[in-house]
């Protein structure tokens, strides 16, 4: 009898432990998990830890808790000022109701596929209202948003919370790029041009204004030298008129004087005149008075 109860305690602590090891699991925290019975879910665990199930009866389906990175391919879309841009865009997304989500959609592989047709078709939709100008400028922020808006209203009925979502790269299909450098080519040139002869209108405006004020700064400075000149005139004949009336005699002599140096330079040496012209008077006084000398 002895002999048997050793081996039945060790059987049933086989089929204690067979049985505790199919009730109890655990879920890692980059995890969360729904208790399912018969297909059917029964309890959700979000918190990490040790669990317990009911073996053979039940099992547990796991889902991600981490944030997901969805990558869909490149869309062609035309935008409301009838140009093309290839967008490729990414997202992040995260299982926020794991209930909800095996309810819809019930794997991550679907929920790629959904998620995926729903950004390509909200994309769309917010682009198609944009023009070219507000995607490549700072109105993607606002465009963006937008985006994120729609995707996240519609995805939550999937039990998923879109996390962000970016345009990583904008282009213009290869058939329409080198239309539209040439039309932003010829706009720029154009502003050049435009710019160029407002600065050589200027440049003339000045120019001439510059003139205007040098012919009436030269007519000033003009006038004021006359007014001086015939000012130094008046009083150099003024000063020659009270020297002559002292002694006019001297006065005769020094204008004389002058007349001879002017007459007699350098370059003229020789006079042909008569010899009691009145030039040579002085000439014939100081003879005379050498003679009574």
């Amino acid at each position: 009898m002895g002999n048997f109860v050793k081996p039945a305690i060790i059987v049933a602590i086989f089929v204690l432990g067979l049985v505790a090891y199919g009730s109890l699991f655990t879920v890692d925290e980059r995890q969360q998990a729904i208790v399912m019975q018969f297909g059917e879910p029964k309890r959700v665990i979000s918190e990490p830890g040790l669990s317990w199930k009911v073996p053979l009866l039940q099992n547990v389906q796991y889902y991600e808790k981490r944030v997901l990175n969805l990558d869909p391919p490149e869309e062609n879309i035309l935008l409301s000022d009838q140009k093309r841009l290839i967008v490729d865009v990414f997202a992040r997304y995260k299982i926020d109701d794991p209930l909800l989500f095996f309810q819809t959609v019930r794997t991550e592989s679907v929920a790629r596929q959904r998620l995926g047709g729903i950004i390509n078709g909200r994309l769309r939709q917010v682009l198609g209202n944009e023009t070219l100008t507000a995607v490549l400028s700072d109105e993607r922020v606002r465009i963006l948003a937008s985006i994120r808006e729609n995707v996240d209203r519609e995805t939550r009925r999937f039990g998923i919370a879109l996390v962000d979502v970016r345009i990583r790269r904008a282009d213009l299909p290869d058939e329409t790029r080198e239309s539209v450098y040439d039309r932003m080519r010829s706009e720029r040139e154009r502003e050049a041009a435009e710019f160029r002869a407002q600065g050589f209108e200027q440049s003339e405006r000045i120019k001439s204004a510059a003139d205007r004020e040098a012919t009436v700064i030269a007519a000033e400075a003009k006038r004021e030298s006359e007014i001086l000149r015939g000012q130094g005139e008046g009083l150099r004949t003024e000063i020659l008129n009270n020297a002559y009336g002292q002694d006019p005699e001297f006065f005769n002599f020094y204008r004389s004087m002058q007349a001879y140096s002017e007459a007699l330079d350098s370059q003229s040496t020789f006079m042909v005149l008569s010899p009691d012209s009145e030039f040579f008077s002085f000439f014939d006084q100081t003879e005379r008075a050498a003679g009574q000398q």
